[in-house]
């Protein structure tokens, strides 16, 4: 465990080192001062009146939570595609020649590696979305005079999304020595397959006539981490303080980090460096 934790500050250190903590922090500061500049220039009751005109029954907290959201979902996209793009060099740059033979020369196992690489991206992630997800939250809770704390559960949601797709990172990673792969692996994945699984799984069933083309996607969808709903539906309940109505999404990924970190584990002990 004590291992673990010097490879999860070792990682936090590099990622600081290489600017990488210090970028996502500049993106979220410049996007919670134009935040302040905007509501400065806002009067609250202009705000309340502009979203009443389209739902004369919408509440206060219904205003702020919807405001936040609309805020931060599209920040929030924004630094998960930069930190697969910064994360994905932290295990190739482990297992250049010389940095692992330093390593593997230490009491320290394999699985203590990738276990602190893994924790140590997600923590640099986890500490930009609270501090993007905290400051429009408090922005927002000062304006409005309405503190919805059940707001801030959506760090985990979205924290736990990179997560899935940082396990698919190292999984390339280890097997390649590289980060391209597993890079392009986790955008197409974020950006593509995810939502048009979901959606054909959803949406599409009624349209679809082929049995085998209806297997296919139910076999993706129930396989492939569901980021799209993970940062849509399940974040949006969130968000609105509402319980999560399906775990499935949540269940079935964490299922898919599990196992490729175990497969990656795996492989990594059996190689020869």
């Amino acid at each position: 465990m004590k291992n673990t934790l010097i490879m999860t500050w070792f990682t936090l250190r590099e990622a600081m080192a290489r600017k990488v903590f210090i970028a996502f922090f500049i993106i979220s500061c410049i996007a919670l001062l134009i935040m302040i500049l905007v509501f400065s220039l806002t009067g609250t009751t202009s705000i309340i009146s502009g979203f009443s005109k389209s739902n004369q029954n919408i509440s206060v907290h219904q205003i702020t939570s919807g405001l936040e959201l609309l805020i931060v979902t599209p920040l929030s996209g924004l630094c998960l595609l930069l930190a697969i793009f910064s994360s994905a060099s932290f295990v190739p740059v482990m297992l250049e020649k010389g940095n692992i033979d330093l390593l593997i020369s230490k009491p320290v196992s394999r699985s203590q590696l990738i276990w602190g690489k893994f924790w140590g991206g997600i923590l640099v992630v986890f500490l930009n979305i609270t501090f993007l997800v905290m400051g429009a939250w408090f922005i927002i809770s000062i304006k409005f005079s309405h503190w919805d704390f059940s707001f801030l559960l959506i760090i985990f949601s979205i924290t736990f999304t990179f997560a899935v797709l940082y396990s698919l990172i190292i999984f390339f990673s280890v097997i390649t020595k590289g980060q391209t792969v597993g890079m392009m692996v986790a955008y197409f994945i974020f950006i593509i397959l995810s939502p048009l699984l979901s959606s054909g799984h959803s949406e599409w069933g009624a349209i679809i006539q082929s049995k085998l083309l209806k297997s296919l996607i139910d076999i993706g969808y129930y396989i492939i981490p569901k980021t799209s709903e993970l940062m849509g539906k399940i974040t949006f309940e969130l968000a609105m303080g509402k319980s999560i109505g399906d775990y499935q999404p949540i269940l079935t990924s964490l299922a898919f980090l599990i196992l490729t970190m175990g497969i990656t584990i795996s492989i990594f002990r059996k190689k020869d460096f």
